[in-house]
């Protein structure tokens, strides 16, 4: 028997679920799940990798430390080579081969060419163009393997596939513990104008018949063996970049005698490379913490350029706890260094620059290198190592722990501010590269924008701080490539060597640095999201993170749901375009009123009900509509007892001016709304609402205000912060915006 009670219930029910039915309906389009979790689309938590975004507590990486004697040959330009590497398994897992890259490698003429790439052939066309695509000049790159044994001299087994050789141990590599061999190996150094996006190798100035060398990729080096996928032994194509393991580093480099090196690491043995004057000048440049100090002068330079030593001399570095190792070696340095105080360290910010880079480089490089330390320190942590360098050469920006190669320079002594922006920019770039990817070290070859996005992210902070008058990256940066053909954009979470060439700056380097300034300026706050990413910074550095990592870290150190923003702006190639499609302005009906706003209110309530759904006001130009506001049955308050205050009601929106707007998603990206107000009296307001306002429908909302001001002009985004691509749909009243045919006609008239 079912009671008067229930039947009311059920009655309520009934309602609400046909109203939740009639809501359902109203959104035509399909439900995407904006709002989903990611956790389908990111890897599992587990006991290495924490639901929090934090390494576990069985979290595990591998290390490899080197011994290495290099020789640099000028006469015939080779490197010549031996290492030692000691390999530690700290995996639970036991090993029977090792992988191993040789990066060299990918130059050879029969293997992929990064030239490939952009490889249509055109009726007029640049030598060097030419050169990159038929290799017509020959050249003997790649790696010669002299011998690998193991610690006993025994020789082992090896298998070269392309940029990767495959070490066959005589015994397994149990779990725990560690394997010691050595390689032998010896290869032809690259002339950098002869390779497409070239970052390592020779620069070659004719005028006074000296090279510059960039030594990098130079030696054999440990794949990185991981929880998440074993080996990582994808080919090096040039795009990815690196994946690489931490370890100790002991290294000596013979060069010229009369060269200077540059070099990652601490150098061991001043007296023996550095001459009496140079070693004082060093001194004192440690302690000089408001300008540079010249070490080697132009003068000095020049002179060192006149002659060339056929004796030789080795230059001992140390480096502890870094991924990588590189130099350069030049007679044509000129070298400057400061020191830069900051809360924990010391660090040395030091410049080499061949007499091409005059003036700019002396008068900015170190600056910028000092000014990278400060900023990146501060949002992250401090630079640990001793030394920051800055090495000047052409038409490249590459980093690698504690030195940095980096192209701009003057012509004729005169750079354009343009270039000038460009070039110190280049330098904080490569600098902040430290941090990511060189302490905290995810994996390049498979997520390019995990470290160039988030350096680019400081790296355009770092400008905006120091050098307010450069341009730097904002959500309008990205309008033009979030706009483009759907048919070819690809994600950020694509992997890199499988962008486009045209999109990978853009994709990989500038999305994400938007997407964590929308992060920290509009959606989390600035307080809380760089505590949170300071979090992520020091919870993985000298570890290797993958993006899940990243974005659970930003979750639970902000206490912020942001499944939404990573699902439409790392996974998906939608955009954002909100139309603020319409707005309505009503006033509530007032009985008291007098005779003669009596009547206006008569006249207005016509006029409103002639009005169609059609046929929206495009203006504010026909007054409010007015609402009738009634007295609430009984039978609507349901089981409440109590009564709403009607008159108080009443009293608290009389005069008031209500607005009805209407937001539709266009571009399918769900954001945070922000409404700028504009009012007759020339004053304006803000409000701001979270993306949720689109979880029950992912393509229009409706939302109410109640202002005391008439409003003339309401505005969608006001100050640029969510990139829309299409700001002419962003008012009310609407722009007015004419047709195809009414332009062609103005045209017509105009001849």
């Amino acid at each position: 028997m079912t009671n008067s009670y229930n039947l009311k219930n059920m009655r309520i029910f009934f309602i609400f679920v046909c109203a939740a039915i009639f809501n359902l309906n109203a959104q035509t389009k399909p439900w995407q799940g904006k709002f989903e979790p990611i956790d389908n689309l990111i890897a599992p938590p587990n006991t290495y990798r924490t639901a929090s975004g934090a390494p576990g507590k069985a979290y595990w990486q591998q290390r490899a430390d080197y011994k290495i004697k290099a020789t640099l040959n000028e006469k015939n330009n080779t490197l010549t080579g031996e290492e030692v590497i000691t390999y530690y398994n700290n995996s639970p897992d036991d090993l029977s081969y090792l992988w191993i890259q040789l990066d060299q490698n990918v130059n050879k003429k029969e293997n992929e060419d990064f030239g490939d790439i952009n490889n249509n052939v055109k009726d007029n066309i640049t030598t060097r163009k030419m050169q990159f695509l038929t290799r017509a000049i020959d050249f003997p790159a790649g790696y010669s393997i002299k011998y690998v044994k193991d610690s006993s001299g025994n020789n082992l087994k090896t298998l070269v596939n392309n940029t990767m050789m495959k070490l066959k141990l005589n015994k397994v590599l149990n779990s725990g513990e560690s394997v010691t061999f050595s390689i032998s190996w010896s290869y032809h150094i690259t002339d950098r104008s002869m390779y497409s996006l070239s970052r390592e190798g020779y620069e070659y100035y004719p005028e006074d018949d000296n090279s510059v060398y960039l030594i990098a990729h130079w030696f054999p080096r440990m794949a990185v063996y991981n929880d998440s996928e074993g080996w990582q032994n994808q080919q090096f194509q040039k795009l990815g970049e690196f994946a690489l393991e931490f370890g100790n580093y002991d290294v000596e480099i013979t060069v010229p005698d009369d060269h200077i090196v540059a070099s990652t690491g601490k150098l061991q043995n001043e007296e023996a490379v550095l001459n009496k004057t140079q070693r004082k000048r060093f001194e004192l440049a440690k302690k000089s913490f408001d300008k540079p100090v010249l070490i080697i002068t132009k003068e000095e330079a020049e002179a060192n350029e006149k002659t060339k030593s056929n004796k030789q001399k080795t230059w001992k570095y140390t480096a502890n706890n870094v991924r990588d190792f590189a130099f350069a070696s030049s007679r044509k340095f000129i070298w400057d260094a400061q020191a830069v105080k900051l809360p924990t360290n010391t660090v040395m910010a030091m410049s080499f620059y061949p007499k091409e880079g005059l003036p700019v480089w002396q008068e900015e490089s170190t600056k910028a290198v000092m000014h990278a330390l400060e900023v990146y320190s501060e949002a992250t942590f401090d630079y640990p190592y001793p030394v920051a360098i800055s090495v000047n050469t052409s038409n490249i920006g590459m980093e690698f722990p504690m030195i940095s190669f980096n192209g701009g320079r003057a012509t004729n002594g005169k750079i354009s501010d343009r270039a000038k922006a460009g070039m110190i920019g280049t330098i904080i770039h490569e600098v902040g590269h430290n941090w990511f990817p060189m302490i905290v070290s995810s994996d390049e070859r498979k997520w390019m924008w995990m470290d160039e996005g988030l350096n680019t992210f400081l790296h355009q902070r770092t400008v905006a701080e120091r050098y307010p008058d450069f341009n730097s990256v904002t959500p309008k940066s990205i309008v033009p490539f979030m706009s483009g053909d759907k048919n070819i954009l690809r994600p950020i979470m694509t992997t890199s060597d499988n962008e486009l060439m045209s999109q990978f700056g853009a994709n990989f380097y500038l999305k994400p640095t938007v997407g964590l300034q929308m992060l920290r300026n509009s959606i989390i706050g600035k307080e809380l999201f760089d505590e949170a990413f300071k979090e992520y910074a020091n919870r993985w550095k000298y570890k290797h993170p993958n993006p899940s990592d990243l974005f659970r870290t930003l979750e639970d150190a902000t206490a912020t749901d942001l499944d939404w923003f990573y699902r439409g702006w790392f996974f998906t190639t939608d955009n954002v375009d909100m139309e603020l499609s319409n707005v309505k302005w009503f006033t509530v009906y007032e009985e008291n009123a007098n005779i003669e706003d009596q009547k206006q209110t008569s006249k207005i309530k016509i006029k409103a009900s002639e009005k169609t759904a059609e046929a929206n006001a495009k203006d504010f130009s026909n007054g409010p509509e007015v609402i009738n506001m009634t007295s609430t049955p009984d039978a609507n308050y349901g089981q409440f007892l109590s009564r709403l205050d009607e008159p108080e009601i009443r009293k608290q929106l009389s005069g008031k001016n209500i607005y009805e707007i209407t937001i539709k998603n266009k571009g399918g990206l769900v954001m945070p709304v922000t409404i700028e107000w504009t009012y007759t009296d020339g004053t304006k307001e803000i409000d701001r609402l979270p993306a949720q306002i689109w979880r029950r429908n992912e393509y229009k909302v409706q939302k109410t205000f109640v202002k005391s001001k008439e409003v003339s002009e309401v505005n969608l985004d006001p100050n640029f912060e969510f990139a829309d691509t299409n700001i002419e749909n962003n008012s009310f009243p609407k722009l007015d915006t004419k047709s195809e045919f009414d332009s062609f006609k103005d045209k017509k008239k105009g001849n």
